[in-house]
Parts: structure tokens; C-alpha cells; sequence
């Protein structure tokens, strides 16, 4: 059955053929504007099956185009702009009556939604390739949304920890690695597309982490460093905003004297110490035995048995967890070699766990929670009680001398020709400070290494 676009069929058909004779420019829009001038539908089955070479016009613009080796549909039409043009409406099937009826459906219903489109003056060869540009950028963002998920910040932090610090760290140390990014960075931004993390929503978390935890918030901004630095280099970030932040987090920092930690007047300490004590629990020994050893917070948590020898009562802390880089002994005061031999019972890989964390470490924020508890936050680091506390008391008693208290606290010797030379363990020195030490927090009469009763500053 022929369909007309109008009631003038007869008309309509001897347009269509002098068109597809004489190849006509028509302007189909207009003669639609006119009341139907064109028939549509002008081919049979047989007629598309027995086609000769040639063009045959099934109406409407739409043309069966039969060359020798193949027969295609074109659809023919004036654009909006003036032009003629001819845009492709796939094969025609032909080897069967059926398949050639069949090959007439898909043609017209692209004829009839082209012929919309210029009623509406729209070039369908243009809104075609649109369309194909749509289809395009849907794809793109597709693949862009599933690159970001796999690029996520946490992901390629995982990546590189894999990849770089395993590798090149003790288990230990690259446990903690990780456990500090996963800790301290929010999930949303933990899990935003590394490309779209901004230096300033990085530097307000290292901002809000530096006023709860100075150390940590330093650790935290390095180890963005150095995953923002991985990331550029593989093209998966435009850029470090963690090597951005770096200064405007030392101008946050106010007043707070870089490599200065907040710390306890030593003539404070045994009162705290006595606190402490009489608190329960795997932080408040920990926090005890950090005091006891002035060690640094991570060479704490990070103790395992392996570290330790009892029946020598010292704690060798390897170099890969020791900030110089090199093995430090300490030599542990009755005190401490009791919380030591207490620990015991735990029966758990690290000296100090998490009970709640199985084999994991205690974390830094339980220390800080006591400090709370103490009252004593405000007014000191736990790095400022275990380690800027004991400085302060041993150089201003006279407790030592000064090369021995510099070993306890495993500094570096600033001066490198005096450090090629010094080879001095001070064993016995150091066992008598921190000894003395010890003595001191509990408020016995504190005696140097030779015995000597220590002077007590002025109050």
C-alpha cells in the first residue's frame, strides 16, 4: 500500500519521477509546506529485487541507487543552508523477494525521520554526526569515569606503596606507612580521582591534622609528596598539590617554631609520671616506657620482641626504623625492663598492640588521648614529654655530659669530621642517665654516671 503525504497522488507521483529522471534540486521541506506534492512509498518488493543499474525514487527524496556490484539507499534533500545532499541509508538486500521487502523498512523510517528533522529545519546529515558526537563523548566519559575510579588517590597511594615502599622498608615501617594515609586522609578525599585532589582541600586536611598532631600532619604531607610525585610522573595527576601546600602548612603552623615540640618543665614530670601510672591499660605502659627510654614516638609502637634482649636488659632499634638511619641502643632502667617483661603475657607480635587490631600496632592517637586525660594536651607533645622533657633535665642538671645525652636521644653529630672520628658508644654513661633518669620520675635522689648526686635547678 502507497502512502501519500497529501491527497494529490497522481501529482505527487509524476514530481517524483521527472525528480528521479532528471535529478531535480527540490526543496522537499517547502513542497510539505505546500500540502503533500511528493508520494512516499513508490517501490514494491519485486521492483527493489529486480532493480536494473541506475536510480529508482521510492518518494520523498528517498532513491535506491543500483550499481553493478552493489545496490544502496540514498536519501536526497535541499539543507536548510541551500545545499543539495545526499545522505547514505545503508545496503539493500536483494537476493530474495522477502529480503528485499524487508530492506525497505529500515530506509524509510530514516527517510521519515530526516524529512522531520528539515520540517524543523535541521539538517539530518548534521544532526547525524552530532548524534555520532554524543555517542562519542558518552563513550569517552565512560572510559574517563572508569579511569578515575581506578585512579582514585587511595588507590595509586596503594600502588605506590606496593610498588616503592614494601620493597624498601621493614615490614613494620611500611605498615605504618600506609596506616598513617588510610588514618588521617577523609574519605572524601581519600577516594577522589588523584587528578582532581586541589592543593587547597589537601591543605585544609594537613591544617586540621597539624592542630591535633603536629608530627603526624609532617609525616602525612610527605608521604603525599612523594604520591603526588609518582602520580605526575606516570601521568595520572597534572600536578603535586602536596609540594604546593608546603608552605603555606608552615605559615599555618603561626608561631610554632619548626622542629619544636611543645614540652612538659621537667620539674612536672614525676608528678605526671605518677598519674600515669596509676592508669591501666597497653597506652598508659607504652606512654610510661617512651618517657623512660626518651625515645621517639614510632620507635615505640613500632618495638617487637626481636628488638629486645632481656638478660642484657637493652632494646637495639634497627636502623631502617630509626630516623639517622642507623641501629640505636637503649639501655633499659629497672622500670622499663619491667613493663617489657609485663608486655610479655600479651603474647602478641608488637610490644605495644592495638588488642582491638589484630597484629596491629598501637596507634599514636591512643598516647595523645592520655595526654588528654592527664590534662596536660595543652601544654605538651608526646614528643615534648619523652624527649624535649628529658633534654632539658639532664643538659640543665648536669645530669651528663653533653655528647652522652646526645647519644641517648640517637641524634646525629651536626659537626661530620667530629662524627667520622666519634666512635664512642658511652655505654656505660648512657645506662647510668637514663637510669638516673628514671630514678628521677619516681622522685628518688637522681646520681650521674659516676655516682655524683645531680644538682636540682632552682625552682
Amino acid at each position: 500500500m502507497r502512502k501519500r503525504l497529501g491527497l494529490q497522488y497522481a501529482e505527487c507521483k509524476q514530481v517524483a519521477s521527472r525528480c528521479a529522471a532528471t535529478h531535480e534540486k527540490v526543496a522537499i521541506q517547502t513542497a510539505l509546506g505546500k500540502g503533500c506534492v511528493m508520494a512516499i512509498h513508490l517501490l514494491t518488493a519485486r521492483q527493489v529485487q529486480a532493480a536494473s543499474n541506475g536510480d529508482h525514487a521510492d518518494g520523498g527524496g528517498l532513491v535506491l541507487k543500483v550499481n553493478t556490484n552493489r545496490a544502496r539507499w540514498l536519501f536526497r534533500f535541499t539543507s536548510p543552508a541551500g545545499l543539495r545532499r545526499a545522505m547514505g541509508l545503508g545496503a539493500a538486500l536483494r537476493d530474495t523477494i522477502a529480503a528485499a521487502g524487508r530492506s525497505l523498512t529500515s530506509p524509510r523510517e530514516a527517510a521519515d525521520k530526516a524529512r522531520k528533522l528539515l520540517q524543523g529545519g535541521v539538517d539530518p546529515i548534521d544532526a547525524k554526526a552530532s548524534e555520532r558526537e554524543r555517542a562519542r563523548k558518552a563513550v569517552e566519559e565512560k572510559k574517563s569515569a572508569a579511569k578515575q575510579e581506578r585512579t582514585t588517590l587511595a588507590r595509586v597511594a596503594r600502588a605506590y606503596h606496593e610498588q616503592v615502599i614494601e620493597p624498601s622498608r621493614s615490614t613494620k615501617h611500611a605498615a605504618q606507612w600506609i596506616a598513617s594515609l588510610e588514618s588521617n586522609i577523609p574519605a572524601d578525599v581519600w577516594h577522589k580521582s588523584i587528578a582532581e585532589v586541589t592543593a587547597p582541600e589537601l591543605l585544609a586536611v594537613l591544617i586540621d591534622l597539624q592542630a591535633r598532631i603536629p608530627e603526624t600532619a609532617s609525616r602525612v604531607r610527605q608521604q603525599l609528596d612523594a604520591v603526588f610525585e609518582d602520580a605526575v610522573f606516570h601521568g595520572l595527576a597534572p600536578g603535586n598539590p602536596a609540594a604546593t601546600v608546603r608552605r603555606k602548612l608552615r605559615e599555618a603552623e603561626g608561631r610554632r617554631v619548626r622542629g619544636k615540640f611543645r614540652a612538659l618543665p621537667y620539674a612536672d614530670a614525676p608528678a605526671t609520671i605518677a598519674q600515669l601510672r596509676k592508669l591501666e591499660g597497653i597506652a598508659a605502659r607504652c606512654l610510661e616506657f617512651a618517657v623512660l627510654t626518651a625515645a621517639r614516638t614510632g620507635e615505640v609502637l613500632g618495638a617487637t620482641w626481636a628488638e629486645f634482649d632481656l638478660s642484657a636488659g637493652t632494646w637495639t632499634v634497627p636502623g631502617a626504623r630509626m630516623k639517622s638511619g642507623q641501629d640505636h641502643v637503649v639501655y633499659l632502667s629497672p622500670r622499663a625492663l619491667a613493663i617489657v617483661e609485663d608486655q610479655r603475657a600479651l603474647a602478641q607480635p608488637y610490644v605495644f598492640p592495638a588488642l582491638t587490631l589484630n597484629g596491629r600496632p598501637l596507634s599514636n592517637m591512643a598516647m595523645l588521648t592520655l595526654l588528654r586525660r592527664l590534662g596536660i594536651a595543652s601544654a605538651t607533645t608526646v614528643h615534648g614529654l619523652c624527649r624535649s622533657t628529658f633534654s632539658t633535665w639532664a643538659n640543665e642538671t648536669g645530669a651528663a655530659r653533653p655528647d652522652v645525652i646526645e647519644a641517648c636521644l640517637a641524634h646525629r653529630e651536626a659537626n661530620l669530621v667530629r662524627a667520622s672520628y666519634n666512635r664512642a658508644q658511652f655505654i656505660n654513661e648512657r645506662r647510668a642517665l637514663l637510669s638516673a633518669w628514671a630514678d628521677f620520675l619516681v622522685g628518688l635522689e637522681p646520681r650521674t654516671a659516676d655516682v655524683t648526686p645531680i644538682k636540682r635547678a632552682a625552682a
